[in-house]
């Protein structure tokens, strides 16, 4: 019984989250903060979610720390998915070898 009132409450706050949104605001945003800080929350979002999962991934975060580093690093400098992925997958490879 407990389980149903969990999702019950879990398809409720969900619902009206994404319900709240449109019927608060039904004109558009003309204010620039707002619209700023709307446009980056997926981007810090995702943000938070990844590096510390990046870091925590490998045996020693350390090592994933090394890699993500890397990782930006090259990627700053235009290097494309694939070799940024074998950089960072090489460097965790012999961080923990020698670690």
């Amino acid at each position: 019984m407990n389980n149903y009132i969990y999702i019950a409450v879990m398809a409720a706050v969900s619902y009206t989250i994404r319900v709240l949104p449109l019927t608060l605001i039904r004109k558009p945003i003309k204010n620039q903060f707002i619209q700023s800080f709307l446009y980056y929350v997926p981007y810090a979002t995702l943000a938070v979610m990844t590096f510390p999962a990046i870091i925590h991934a490998t045996q020693t975060p350390i090592s994933g720390l090394v890699a993500l580093i890397a990782g930006i690093i090259a990627a700053w400098l235009g290097a494309g998915l694939f070799p940024v992925s074998v950089i960072c997958c090489v460097l965790v490879f012999v961080i923990e070898l020698f670690v």
